[in-house]
């Protein structure tokens, strides 16, 4: 039912960094780029967005879930966002509580919000 979402990041070039390699092992990359707003999906749609904070004041955080389509994607976005520098929230496992077989990894991005990578398929 999502058709898109569009996050504020305080620095865009870093959350750039940080989006492009994290992305990748999901399968997702730059789709549209105008400089300091930035689109990521599988081409041709663009699903996330990144841009300059730009309206309100003070942060909010968000938690952005990306699907992966196995566990070993769950474990190389985390891999790629530790070694970024993201903080680790939670490291890749299953979470029972949510549903059998959620396997998912839990990062801060350089903006502070708790960003996902869950995959919904067994080993």
């Amino acid at each position: 039912m999502l058709d898109h979402i569009s996050i504020q990041c305080v620095d865009v070039a870093a959350s750039a960094a940080f989006y492009d390699a994290v992305l990748a092992p999901l399968g997702g990359q730059r789709v549209l780029d105008f400089g300091d707003v930035i689109g990521y999906g599988v081409p041709p749609q663009p699903v996330f967005w990144i841009g300059p904070h730009s309206t309100g004041t003070g942060f909010r955080e968000s938690h952005i879930a990306f699907a992966a389509p196995d566990r070993a994607a769950v474990r190389e976005f985390f891999r790629i966002a530790v070694e970024s520098g993201a903080e680790p929230l939670h490291e890749p496992r299953e979470w029972p509580e949510y549903h059998p077989g959620y396997y998912g990894a839990f990062v801060r991005d350089p903006d502070g919000n708790n960003v996902e990578a869950v995959s919904h398929t067994p080993e």
